[in-house]
């Protein structure tokens, strides 16, 4: 669990009277390329460089790195990305930890470029159904505190190969694109996401910017979540819990 990523806090429980708790540490984040502001979210103190280079991605830009600004600037990461729009971006750039598109200035911001996903990937329905549950085995953050989305990346075999928490599920998908980015996995053509809460838009976005071929979820698809699925070539997986799952798009990719 990375530090700072929960807090103590006093409460008063009924029945029971006066307690301490564990909550999930919100506090933003400014985003800046070249140094300039571009952005804010809300986020999960914790893996800020992996945020910040899986927000650019997500968002159309080639980033080459990640760092803490000059200035040391508290909750704030510079990211260097030549080439970028700042004006632009300064314009379309907002989220909040409740949705990652609002507050965007343009609803054709929203539609970043990505390619159709062309992956031969197949998996066993066993091994989908057993993912969510691996995902929550690796979630300490929501262990102590109730109150944190995750995303984990596996491999096609099934295995967690990496898990980040935040406050916005958009958040913890950026994490783990990030992290993969550091890690010279993109595009994931082979792997697996997998989400702990619902399936919006933007996160089926985020999965066809990473070139994923598999989203599964334990709760449920938006209808755009499943139109964008099905325009970029994504499985998308809703309610996977106890051993069953519901397949959008893209039934071939699962094996019974």
């Amino acid at each position: 669990m990375p530090p700072n990523s929960i807090s103590r806090v006093r409460v008063t429980r009924v029945p029971g009277g006066e307690d301490g708790d564990v909550v999930a540490v919100e506090e933003p984040l400014e985003i800046r390329i070249g140094g300039v502001p571009v952005a804010v979210t809300m986020r999960t103190p914790g893996h800020d460089e992996e945020l910040a280079l899986g927000f650019c991605l997500s968002e159309g830009l080639s980033p080459l790195g990640a760092r803490v600004p000059d200035d040391l600037g508290v909750n704030a990461i510079d990211v260097e990305a030549p080439g970028a729009d700042i004006g632009a971006l300064q314009r379309n750039f907002y989220t909040s930890s409740s949705c990652g598109v609002c507050g965007k200035g343009a609803l054709e911001a929203v539609a970043v470029e990505a390619a159709r996903v062309e992956s031969e990937l197949t998996v066993q329905a066993s091994l989908v159904s057993v993912c969510p549950e691996r995902l929550r085995s690796g979630q300490t953050a929501f262990e102590a505190t109730g109150g944190l989305h995750a995303t984990g990346l596996f491999s096609a075999e099934g295995e967690l190969l990496c898990v980040r928490e935040d406050v916005g599920r958009h958040n913890a998908l950026d994490k783990v694109i990030g992290r993969a980015f550091l890690d010279g996995r993109l595009p994931l053509t082979d792997a697996i996401l997998c989400v702990s809460g619902r399936l919006s838009f933007e996160l089926v976005q985020k999965a066809a910017v990473a070139g994923c071929p598999l989203l599964v979820a334990v709760g449920a698809p938006s209808s755009l979540a499943v139109e964008l699925a099905a325009d970029r070539g994504i499985t998308l997986c809703g309610f996977v819990r106890n051993g069953s799952l519901n397949v959008y798009t893209e039934p071939w990719r699962i094996e019974a």
